[in-house]
């Protein structure tokens, strides 16, 4: 297998246009200028424009190259950086280490996937879907990801690395919950008695939700935000709080599910909604073992960085792709670190590689699919 020549100034410039549109989720004029400008950057590389698929006011690109795709390539341009970052946190190259908001997560990926492609003999058989919403849980752009990902053979996920190029070879699905408690206002110097305090009853809540971890499952149950009442002298009708639910089985996101909906208040006529749900499934383990050692054998044939493999808390559209029962490779985007932290960053010694590797990959899924080697 012989490697493409992958041009690194090029790849910095289009992982500049890229960062410095910023893209926070919950803007959607946001979310489609940067779409927009994705949409340049790939269709310079590829040769053909995307279709753009907007669902719920979100933009989301689908790069298709014949029919019944063997490999869908995966991945997003929203960000969760607020806009105002660029200017605290500008787009800069310093000591080989590339920074600025988006940059490891996960638009180097995007970069790295549009130069991958562009350097196969032929994308035939090649799905590229990069979403619009994957920071918030991607709610418009599910629906699209199982499809595309029942359609391939195999999925590669371009989120950035684990840590020190590690592809994620499982990830914890997730659940996101906001249990709001009913209870009456009253005045709280005149007739306290009267009302239901609802700060009292999430305050009973609260630890019971939390207690719904198991540490030997790795199962995490986080309440998170949480607000309650309106003024200081109003005994509170009304409280809310959120709760992140993290597990490597479907079971136990079925176990934590049932007992968040079975919750009971503790204050007489206070009343319990719970909202939401499981969101991500998990990417299990076995559904990435044959890609990994695909990978693993790519690298070394082509004399690269072998990559290690990990098991992460965190979800990506790769949980969608797993849940439909496609072997999917999550982590092949950039080696760096700091996602969604101020000090996010980017290896630029490492692109090259890693762009090398994700061709090498795609060019072996396309002539033997999985479940086709000897």
């Amino acid at each position: 297998m012989r490697q493409p020549q992958i041009d690194l100034d090029r790849l910095l410039d289009d992982l500049r246009e890229l960062v410095e549109i910023e893209s926070p989720s919950s803007d959607l004029d946001a979310v489609a200028r940067s779409a927009e400008v994705v949409a340049r950057v790939g269709t310079a590389h590829l040769g053909v424009a995307p279709e753009r698929v907007v669902v719920d006011g979100v933009t989301h690109l689908r790069w298709r190259f014949g029919s019944g795709p063997h490999v869908l390539v995966l991945g997003h341009h929203d960000t969760v950086w607020a806009h105002g970052t660029l200017a605290r946190i500008p787009y800069a190259v310093t000591d080989g280490v590339l920074r600025g908001p988006g940059c490891f997560d996960m638009l180097a990926g995007l970069v790295m996937a549009f130069h991958a492609v562009a350097a196969l003999p032929s994308a035939e058989g090649v799905c590229l879907l990069v979403t619009g919403d994957e920071e918030l849980g991607s709610p418009s752009s599910r629906a699209l990801i199982e499809a595309s990902a029942r359609e391939a053979s195999a999925v590669l996920v371009l989120e950035a690395s684990a840590d020190g190029g590690a592809l994620k070879t499982a990830r914890k699905g997730t659940s996101m919950y906001e249990v709001e408690v009913v209870g009456r206002a009253a005045h709280a110097g005149l007739e306290p008695e009267k009302g239901v305090n609802a700060t009292l009853e999430l305050a009973h809540q609260v630890p019971a939700v939390a207690a719904l971890c198991d540490p030997v499952a790795g199962t995490t149950v986080t309440p998170t935000s949480a607000t309650a009442g309106t003024t200081l002298n109003t005994v509170p009708g009304s409280a809310r709080f959120t709760v992140d639910v993290r597990a490597w089985s479907g079971a136990e996101q079925e176990r934590v599910d049932t007992a968040i909906r079975a919750l009971e208040p503790v204050l007489e006529d206070a009343k319990l909604v719970v909202h939401g749900g499981i969101n991500r499934p998990p990417l299990e383990e076995a559904l990435s073992t044959a890609l990994f050692e695909r990978a693993v054998s790519v690298a070394s044939r082509l004399g690269l960085p072998v990559p290690g493999q990990a098991a992460v808390g965190g979800a990506s559209d790769g949980n969608f792709a797993a849940g439909v029962g496609t072997p999917t490779l999550d982590g092949l985007g950039a080696v760096g670190g700091g996602a969604h932290a101020e000090d996010e960053h980017v290896l630029v010694e490492r692109l090259v590689d890693r762009t090398v590797l994700l061709h090498g990959l795609l060019a072996e899924l396309l002539a033997v699919p999985v479940g086709d080697r000897p």
